[in-house]
């Protein structure tokens, strides 16, 4: 269950604007310092710090290592890497917890801070509401912030890679892959992993100067991606999120297989018994699960709450739609290079290309829309939205479905529709957003 009492933690750690509050250096040292008071009964305490290719990346990463020598805690930094790495070498190390500078798919002036406990899950809810009071404690008592130098311990990001790479029942060959690097956290690591996995590999976007990460490209902007794929003649091509706990792929023929498709192929491979994804998954996935004997189970939007949900049941296999794919045998989060892995051993096992391994699924006409607003208020208490929304939902019936909700890590509202009739699906979409603009809008 989702608790909604926190004011710097959203779906996804602390993001926002890097330079202003809560990026600014002394959020950075205290929310490193309140981590290091959490460890304080730890026996000699460390922890990892990775992060993506932001320009603000680094002296983030340095006040929050401030802030944690400053409890006696050991810092090790593994420089440029994935929110997965992070988390496999907080599980794997010698380590007492893990940090990741990153504000994932956002533009280059965001950051954020994502912190995950030595079992390599992201904390709880009430893990996060216990850190912000220490995190408000340090801030009101006038703290003052100091930066520890850090130095890259190249050797992380090597153990990293050959856990992914240790994955694979076989070498793949004959393969044909274009990857799309975002300019982010996997410049330097997809290619190196999907060459020795014996992969072709035609790589874009790998080169990263503090600024272009996720520029017109990665997971969001797939338009290079895809006409990249045709051009060359490739299997497939994959894209990226700036820190590379997601990946969207698009088929040798264009088409784009986003984390339903891959949910759905990996699902029926595994022969997996139950899949859980969010609730902005396609009700087509669902359809066509159901259609191999496969339940479906949702949760609230964020790959924490699915993957607490598989612990619960002890699910092999889940994700999101955005990509965000979680194969509970080999990683605690979603990571795009390790999804990319197996979706390649699919290919290589069943002889079969993307389009082929997905054409049982039929996904339903959807439409998300967001609305940036000024203001949260409870959709209950909007009476123009509640009534649009009984009005989508009245005329789609058990064949549609209307998601309204806030989003987690940015000022907007997103409203998805979805049903057979697109016409209407874009018509009811719409007519909701616009009642929530009217409302809240900027």
């Amino acid at each position: 269950m989702q608790i909604m009492n926190k004011k710097l933690f959203g779906t996804d750690g602390i993001r926002g604007v890097a330079g202003e509050y809560p990026l600014d250096r002394s959020t950075a040292y205290a929310v490193g310092a309140a981590l290091g008071i959490q460890l304080r009964d730890v026996v000699d305490p460390a922890v990892v710090i990775g992060m993506d290719t932001r320009e603000s990346g680094q002296w983030l990463a340095e006040h929050m290592a401030g802030g944690l020598t400053s409890q006696g805690v050991e810092v090790q930094f593994a420089g440029v890497t994935a929110t997965p790495g992070v988390a496999y070498l907080a599980r794997t190390g010698d380590f007492s917890a893990g940090v990741m500078i990153s504000a994932s798919h956002n533009p280059y002036r965001d950051n954020g801070m994502k912190i995950l406990s030595n079992s390599g899950y992201k904390l709880p809810d009430i893990e996060e509401e216990r850190l912000e009071e220490e995190i408000f404690r340090l801030l009101e008592s006038g703290i003052e912030p100091h930066a520890q130098a850090l130095l890259v311990d190249e050797g992380l990001d090597c153990a990293y890679i050959d856990h992914l790479a240790n994955t694979l029942p076989k070498p793949i060959s004959g393969l044909k892959i274009v990857a799309d690097c975002a300019n982010g956290s996997v410049s330097h690591l997809a290619p190196r992993l999907l060459a020795r996995a014996g992969a072709t590999v035609i790589t874009l976007c790998a080169s990263p100067d503090g600024r272009n990460i996720n520029l017109d490209c990665g997971s969001l902007h797939l338009e290079k991606l895809r006409e990249a794929v045709l051009r060359e003649g490739a299997d497939l091509g994959v894209a990226y999120d700036g820190d590379a706990d997601r990946a969207l792929f698009v088929s040798h023929s264009g088409k784009v297989v986003d984390g339903d498709a891959v949910l759905y192929l990996t699902a029926k491979f595994m022969q997996a018994p139950l899949v859980v994804a969010t609730v902005m998954s396609n009700l087509g996935l669902e359809l066509a699960l159901a259609r191999q004997g496969i339940q479906m189970v949702r949760t609230p939007v964020g790959d924490k709450y699915v993957l607490e949900e598989m612990l619960r049941l002890n699910a092999r296999l889940g994700g999101e739609q955005s990509g965000h794919i979680i194969f509970r045998e080999f990683a605690t989060t979603g990571d795009g290079m390790l999804t990319t892995l197996r979706v390649l051993e699919v290919m290589q096992s069943t002889g079969c290309d993307l389009d082929h391994l997905i054409e049982d699924l039929h996904i339903l006409p959807q439409l998300l829309v967001n609305i940036r607003v000024k203001s949260r208020k409870p959709i209950a208490e909007m009476p123009a939205v509640v009534n649009s929304i009984r009005a989508a939902e009245e005329f789609f019936g058990k064949e549609g479905r209307v998601l309204v909700r806030f989003s987690g890590t940015e000022p907007l509202a997103r409203v998805m529709v979805e049903g057979r009739d697109p016409e209407r699906v874009e018509f009811f979409a719409k007519d909701i957003a616009a009642c929530i603009e009217r409302e809240l809008g900027v």
